[in-house]
């Protein structure tokens, strides 16, 4: 799995209606974040990029992808210093990738969400 959804329960509680608005929004904004991701790597926008980067590691974090999330912050640090811009690309494609599989395990979950509390 892709995701471990401990901290999201331990953040909402009990609040079943918190954790689904919050698999909303991940679902929503991490098909942006890719898009966008792309944009910014094709105009060679590296330092917004960077910036980019730092807001998506917060969601995958929540969401306790806890590995891309230090990548995400790798790539927002390299960004911003312009480091290692062979990699950036990697990074996007890894994060698009990972976090569409989030988003298929997060569908499961919301059918079954009784069974995570």
């Amino acid at each position: 799995m892709k995701i471990d959804l401990s901290y999201l329960r331990e953040m909402a509680g009990s609040n079943k209606e918190l954790v689904l608005e919050m698999i909303s929004i991940f679902k929503s904004q991490v098909v942006e974040f890719g898009e966008n991701m792309d944009q910014l790597l094709e105009s060679k926008e590296y330092d917004s990029l960077g910036k980019l980067a730092h807001k998506a590691k917060s969601s995958v974090a929540i969401m306790g992808m806890e590995d891309l999330a230090q990548r995400l912050k790798d790539l927002e640090n390299a960004a911003r210093e312009g480091k290692n811009i062979g990699t950036y690309a990697k990074t996007v494609d890894s994060f698009k990738k990972e976090t569409a599989e989030a988003v298929k395990e997060l569908n499961l979950v919301t059918k079954n969400l009784e069974l995570y509390f």
